[in-house]
């Protein structure tokens, strides 16, 4: 897939009230719905917050792909491959494992820094992951990180938000602003917001290079994997 830059990302299909549609879903009538209402019940439903985190990731997912999927494909009668849901060349194999590497570099000096000033890894989502350290509960905890997330955070955040600022905006503005609003969504794990930044530079970057989101996904994946097992067997 040799397309030249420019005829890569021209045009798409969307405008201002698409963007301003899904912002809203995503960091505001979703977060509130989703994430503090139903979190709360199925927390106290479960007695368990890994499972409740895991079903409200999944349920995530489920609204985030369907809204997506009606404010900004179905009108204009397009298909995922629109948001980068498409084949890459084989030759990004081997810069997957490089940016993959690159992220777990990054956690990794990151965690040391924390350290160093006192501070530490452990949030909410880490101090559930230990105390349910059972196979069962790893099982979860990837299949939620390592396959839910990746998937439908790839989609929107590169596939759409990316493509929208790249369209507009250039590649230096949409890898900061794309990477800053992912950021916002990992609110309020605090501790964890510079990788978050970071490595939605280097999964935005995969788009740019390969124009497809699936790099992206694999590297997330990979990297989402190896933390969780990581907290669970530090």
């Amino acid at each position: 897939m040799k397309a030249n830059n420019k005829q890569a990302w021209a045009k798409d299909p969307w405008s201002v009230k698409e963007l301003a549609a899904i912002v809203f879903l995503a960091f505001l009538l979703v977060p509130w719905l989703v994430e503090v209402k139903l979190y709360a019940f199925l927390e106290k439903w479960f007695g368990n917050l890994l499972y409740a985190g895991t079903l409200m990731g999944f349920i995530l997912s489920i609204v985030y792909m369907a809204s997506l999927y009606l404010i900004a494909l179905y009108p204009h009668k397009a298909g995922w491959s629109e948001v980068g849901l498409r084949s890459f060349p084989r030759k990004y194999w081997s810069a997957i494992l490089l940016w993959s590497a690159a992220i777990l570099a990054l956690g990794a000096a990151m965690l040391l820094l924390m350290t160093v000033l006192g501070g530490g890894y452990e949030n909410s989502k880490t101090d559930s992951l230990q105390s349910h350290a059972s196979v069962l509960g790893i099982l979860i905890a990837v299949a939620a990180a390592g396959v839910i997330s990746p998937i439908y955070e790839e989609i929107l955040y590169r596939g759409f938000l990316y493509r929208w600022f790249r369209t507009r905006c250039g590649p230096g503005w949409a890898l900061f602003l794309s990477s800053a609003l992912f950021t916002v969504a990992h609110i309020p794990t605090y501790n964890t917001l510079p990788l978050n930044f970071a490595s939605g530079l280097i999964f935005a970057w995969t788009y740019e290079k390969t124009r497809s989101v699936v790099p992206g996904m694999i590297v997330h994946g990979l990297t989402n994997t190896v933390a969780v097992l990581l907290t669970v067997f530090a």
